[in-house]
Protein backbone atom coordinates (compact mmCIF):
# COMPACT_ATOMS: atom_id res chain seq x y z
CA UNK A 1 0.00 0.00 0.00
CA UNK A 2 1.64 3.52 -1.31
CA UNK A 3 2.15 5.82 2.07
CA UNK A 4 0.05 8.28 2.89
CA UNK A 5 2.02 11.85 2.17
CA UNK A 6 2.15 14.47 5.02
CA UNK A 7 3.79 18.04 4.67
CA UNK A 8 4.56 19.71 8.26
CA UNK A 9 5.75 23.18 8.47
CA UNK A 10 8.56 23.87 11.08
CA UNK A 11 10.53 20.78 11.70
CA UNK A 12 14.04 22.10 12.45
CA UNK A 13 13.30 21.32 16.03
CA UNK A 14 10.80 21.24 19.39
CA UNK A 15 7.28 19.92 18.42
CA UNK A 16 7.71 19.81 14.48
CA UNK A 17 10.67 17.70 14.87
CA UNK A 18 9.02 15.22 16.61
CA UNK A 19 5.71 15.26 14.50
CA UNK A 20 8.21 14.63 11.34
CA UNK A 21 10.12 11.84 13.30
CA UNK A 22 7.30 10.42 14.76
CA UNK A 23 4.82 10.16 11.24
CA UNK A 24 7.45 8.58 9.54
CA UNK A 25 8.28 6.01 12.04
CA UNK A 26 4.73 5.42 11.85
CA UNK A 27 4.75 4.64 8.39
CA UNK A 28 4.21 7.79 6.45
CA UNK A 29 5.71 9.65 4.12
CA UNK A 30 7.11 13.05 5.77
CA UNK A 31 7.60 15.82 3.60
CA UNK A 32 9.46 18.03 6.83
CA UNK A 33 10.16 21.23 5.60
CA UNK A 34 12.56 23.74 7.43
CA UNK A 35 12.72 27.86 7.07
CA UNK A 36 16.94 27.16 6.53
CA UNK A 37 18.73 24.73 4.30
CA UNK A 38 20.84 24.72 7.11
CA UNK A 39 18.32 22.75 9.20
CA UNK A 40 17.84 19.70 6.44
CA UNK A 41 20.63 17.45 6.18
CA UNK A 42 19.87 16.03 10.58
CA UNK A 43 16.50 15.75 9.19
CA UNK A 44 17.46 13.88 5.62
CA UNK A 45 20.00 11.73 8.04
CA UNK A 46 17.09 10.09 9.84
CA UNK A 47 15.39 9.42 6.87
CA UNK A 48 12.86 11.84 6.21
CA UNK A 49 12.24 13.82 2.92
CA UNK A 50 13.44 17.79 3.59
CA UNK A 51 12.92 21.06 1.83
CA UNK A 52 12.99 24.59 2.01
CA UNK A 53 9.80 26.47 3.30
CA UNK A 54 9.89 30.13 4.16
CA UNK A 55 5.90 31.25 5.66
CA UNK A 56 7.34 34.10 5.39
CA UNK A 57 7.91 34.34 1.54
CA UNK A 58 5.19 33.20 -1.10
CA UNK A 59 8.22 32.23 -3.78
CA UNK A 60 9.27 29.60 -1.22
CA UNK A 61 5.84 28.43 -0.90
CA UNK A 62 4.77 27.99 -3.84
CA UNK A 63 8.37 26.03 -5.10
CA UNK A 64 7.86 23.79 -1.61
CA UNK A 65 4.52 23.03 -2.81
CA UNK A 66 5.52 22.12 -6.46
CA UNK A 67 8.55 20.21 -4.98
CA UNK A 68 6.38 17.71 -2.79
CA UNK A 69 3.50 17.59 -5.10
CA UNK A 70 5.81 16.45 -8.19
CA UNK A 71 7.61 14.27 -5.69
CA UNK A 72 4.21 12.50 -4.34
CA UNK A 73 2.52 12.09 -7.61
CA UNK A 74 0.23 15.19 -7.52
CA UNK A 75 -1.43 13.77 -3.73
CA UNK A 76 -0.89 15.04 -0.29
CA UNK A 77 -2.89 13.75 2.27
CA UNK A 78 -2.01 15.80 4.86
CA UNK A 79 -0.88 18.91 5.99
CA UNK A 80 0.20 19.91 9.60
CA UNK A 81 0.84 23.47 10.07
CA UNK A 82 3.07 24.07 13.10
CA UNK A 83 5.57 26.31 11.79
CA UNK A 84 5.28 29.29 14.10
CA UNK A 85 6.80 32.59 16.60
CA UNK A 86 5.37 34.02 19.34
CA UNK A 87 6.53 37.42 19.81
CA UNK A 88 6.25 38.89 23.21
CA UNK A 89 5.57 42.53 24.12
CA UNK A 90 3.20 45.18 25.60
CA UNK A 91 0.22 45.47 22.58
CA UNK A 92 0.98 49.75 23.27
CA UNK A 93 5.07 48.68 22.29
CA UNK A 94 4.25 46.80 19.56
CA UNK A 95 5.25 48.50 16.01
CA UNK A 96 3.52 47.63 12.57
CA UNK A 97 6.69 45.82 11.55
CA UNK A 98 6.67 43.53 14.59
CA UNK A 99 2.72 42.99 14.04
CA UNK A 100 3.48 42.40 10.38
CA UNK A 101 6.04 39.75 10.82
CA UNK A 102 4.10 38.02 13.62
CA UNK A 103 1.17 37.49 11.12
CA UNK A 104 3.00 36.85 8.33
CA UNK A 105 4.19 33.23 9.48
CA UNK A 106 1.63 32.80 11.83
CA UNK A 107 -1.28 33.16 9.54
CA UNK A 108 -0.54 34.77 6.23
CA UNK A 109 2.00 32.36 5.11
CA UNK A 110 0.26 29.30 6.68
CA UNK A 111 -2.96 30.62 5.38
CA UNK A 112 -1.38 30.60 1.72
CA UNK A 113 0.33 27.47 2.11
CA UNK A 114 -3.12 25.81 3.06
CA UNK A 115 -5.01 27.26 -0.12
CA UNK A 116 -2.51 25.97 -2.68
CA UNK A 117 -2.80 22.07 -1.40
CA UNK A 118 -6.68 22.10 -0.65
CA UNK A 119 -7.41 21.68 -4.18
CA UNK A 120 -5.32 18.66 -4.38
CA UNK A 121 -7.59 16.98 -1.56
CA UNK A 122 -10.76 18.16 -3.35
CA UNK A 123 -9.35 16.18 -6.47
CA UNK A 124 -8.47 12.93 -3.96
CA UNK A 125 -11.84 13.31 -1.84
CA UNK A 126 -10.13 13.50 0.75
CA UNK A 127 -7.72 15.24 3.56
CA UNK A 128 -6.46 16.33 6.74
CA UNK A 129 -5.66 19.85 7.72
CA UNK A 130 -4.26 20.28 11.13
CA UNK A 131 -3.47 23.24 12.53
CA UNK A 132 -0.90 23.63 15.77
CA UNK A 133 -3.26 26.85 17.55
CA UNK A 134 -2.41 27.16 21.29
CA UNK A 135 -3.85 28.04 24.66
CA UNK A 136 -3.35 31.65 23.65
CA UNK A 137 -5.68 30.89 20.96
CA UNK A 138 -8.28 29.81 23.56
CA UNK A 139 -7.52 33.55 26.02
CA UNK A 140 -5.58 36.04 26.38
CA UNK A 141 -2.71 36.76 28.44
CA UNK A 142 -1.23 39.79 29.30
CA UNK A 143 2.25 40.84 26.96
CA UNK A 144 1.44 37.56 24.21
CA UNK A 145 -1.00 40.16 22.49
CA UNK A 146 0.59 39.52 19.42
CA UNK A 147 0.95 36.15 19.30
CA UNK A 148 -2.36 35.74 21.06
CA UNK A 149 -4.26 38.06 17.91
CA UNK A 150 -2.17 35.41 15.11
CA UNK A 151 -3.72 32.42 16.97
CA UNK A 152 -7.19 33.93 17.65
CA UNK A 153 -6.53 34.17 13.50
CA UNK A 154 -5.77 30.70 12.82
CA UNK A 155 -9.10 29.65 15.06
CA UNK A 156 -11.28 31.59 13.14
CA UNK A 157 -9.79 30.92 9.95
CA UNK A 158 -10.12 27.27 10.72
CA UNK A 159 -13.52 27.52 12.23
CA UNK A 160 -14.40 28.91 8.73
CA UNK A 161 -12.42 27.08 6.50
CA UNK A 162 -14.06 23.75 8.44
CA UNK A 163 -17.75 25.30 7.27
CA UNK A 164 -16.69 25.83 3.62
CA UNK A 165 -15.42 22.43 3.36
CA UNK A 166 -18.44 20.93 4.38
CA UNK A 167 -19.03 17.51 2.19
CA UNK A 168 -15.54 17.71 1.03
CA UNK A 169 -14.18 14.99 2.88
CA UNK A 170 -11.25 17.31 4.43
CA UNK A 171 -11.11 17.82 7.83
CA UNK A 172 -9.84 20.80 9.66
CA UNK A 173 -8.67 19.83 12.93
CA UNK A 174 -7.10 22.63 15.79
CA UNK A 175 -4.34 21.32 18.14
CA UNK A 176 -4.00 23.61 20.99
CA UNK A 177 -0.84 22.79 23.06
CA UNK A 178 -0.32 24.52 26.35
CA UNK A 179 3.75 24.74 27.53
CA UNK A 180 5.83 22.38 25.39
CA UNK A 181 9.52 21.29 25.88
CA UNK A 182 10.98 23.33 22.72
CA UNK A 183 12.85 26.32 21.29
CA UNK A 184 9.99 28.10 21.31
CA UNK A 185 11.41 30.58 24.48
CA UNK A 186 14.28 30.58 22.75
CA UNK A 187 13.11 32.20 19.31
CA UNK A 188 10.39 34.33 21.44
CA UNK A 189 13.28 35.76 23.17
CA UNK A 190 15.09 37.21 20.09
CA UNK A 191 11.93 38.06 18.71
CA UNK A 192 11.37 40.63 22.13
CA UNK A 193 15.30 41.69 21.70
CA UNK A 194 14.75 42.50 17.95
CA UNK A 195 11.52 44.83 18.26
CA UNK A 196 10.80 45.93 21.66
CA UNK A 197 12.36 49.11 23.28
CA UNK A 198 12.71 48.52 27.22
CA UNK A 199 14.10 51.47 28.00
CA UNK A 200 11.58 53.73 26.31
CA UNK A 201 8.79 51.57 27.63
CA UNK A 202 5.95 52.03 30.64
CA UNK A 203 6.49 48.18 31.24
CA UNK A 204 10.56 48.37 31.39
CA UNK A 205 9.99 46.75 35.35
CA UNK A 206 8.32 43.76 33.80
CA UNK A 207 10.11 43.64 31.00
CA UNK A 208 13.41 42.66 33.32
CA UNK A 209 10.85 39.51 34.07
CA UNK A 210 10.40 38.59 30.25
CA UNK A 211 14.25 38.51 29.95
CA UNK A 212 14.87 36.24 33.13
CA UNK A 213 12.20 33.89 32.01
CA UNK A 214 12.90 33.71 28.48
CA UNK A 215 16.69 33.66 28.82
CA UNK A 216 16.41 31.06 31.75
CA UNK A 217 16.56 27.19 31.25
CA UNK A 218 13.70 26.94 33.91
CA UNK A 219 10.75 24.87 32.49
CA UNK A 220 6.53 26.27 32.89
CA UNK A 221 4.63 24.98 35.32
CA UNK A 222 2.46 21.76 33.58
CA UNK A 223 5.27 21.67 30.53
CA UNK A 224 4.99 18.14 28.70
CA UNK A 225 7.34 16.90 25.99
CA UNK A 226 6.29 17.45 22.17
CA UNK A 227 5.50 13.75 22.03
CA UNK A 228 1.86 15.01 23.90
CA UNK A 229 1.58 17.00 21.02
CA UNK A 230 2.36 14.13 18.45
CA UNK A 231 -0.30 11.90 19.84
CA UNK A 232 -2.99 14.33 19.43
CA UNK A 233 -1.41 14.65 15.37
CA UNK A 234 -2.12 11.21 15.03
CA UNK A 235 -5.33 10.90 16.33
CA UNK A 236 -6.10 14.03 13.69
CA UNK A 237 -4.69 12.32 11.54
CA UNK A 238 -6.78 9.09 12.09
CA UNK A 239 -10.05 9.14 13.00
CA UNK A 240 -12.34 8.26 11.27
CA UNK A 241 -14.08 11.80 12.18
CA UNK A 242 -11.19 13.82 13.80
CA UNK A 243 -12.13 16.26 16.23
CA UNK A 244 -12.38 19.89 15.90
CA UNK A 245 -10.40 21.04 18.47
CA UNK A 246 -7.43 18.45 20.43
CA UNK A 247 -5.96 20.31 24.16
CA UNK A 248 -2.63 19.39 24.58
CA UNK A 249 -1.44 20.22 28.77
CA UNK A 250 -3.63 21.27 31.65
CA UNK A 251 -3.78 24.58 30.94
CA UNK A 252 -5.17 24.36 27.82
CA UNK A 253 -8.09 22.40 29.44
CA UNK A 254 -8.03 24.69 32.65
CA UNK A 255 -8.84 27.99 31.02
CA UNK A 256 -10.79 26.71 28.33
CA UNK A 257 -13.26 25.55 31.40
CA UNK A 258 -12.94 28.92 32.93
CA UNK A 259 -13.58 30.88 30.29
CA UNK A 260 -16.91 29.30 29.87
CA UNK A 261 -17.84 29.11 33.48
CA UNK A 262 -16.29 32.80 34.67
CA UNK A 263 -18.29 36.03 33.87
CA UNK A 264 -15.49 37.91 31.38
CA UNK A 265 -14.72 40.28 34.41
CA UNK A 266 -13.66 37.08 36.45
CA UNK A 267 -11.79 35.74 33.95
CA UNK A 268 -9.62 39.24 33.29
CA UNK A 269 -8.65 39.24 36.81
CA UNK A 270 -7.33 35.57 36.93
CA UNK A 271 -5.59 35.77 33.70
CA UNK A 272 -4.02 39.33 34.97
CA UNK A 273 -2.57 37.68 37.82
CA UNK A 274 -1.26 34.29 35.56
CA UNK A 275 0.53 37.39 33.23
CA UNK A 276 1.99 39.53 35.78
CA UNK A 277 3.70 36.50 37.52
CA UNK A 278 5.71 36.22 34.74
CA UNK A 279 5.46 32.46 35.07
CA UNK A 280 3.87 31.99 31.53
Amino acid sequence: MTPRSVLITGCSSGIGHCIAVGLHARGYRVFASVRQAKDMAELAGLGLETLVLDLRDPSSITAAVSAVLERAGGRLYALVNNGAYGQPGAVEDLTRVALREQFETNVFGTQELTNLVLPVMRAANEGRIIQLSSVLGVVCLAYRGAYSASKFALEALSDTMRLELAGSNIHVSLIEPGPITSRFRANAFEAYRRHIDKQHSAHRDYYERVEMRLGGDKPLPFTLPPDAVLKRVIQALEERKPRIRYPVTVPTYLFAALRRLLTARALDRLLARASNSGQR
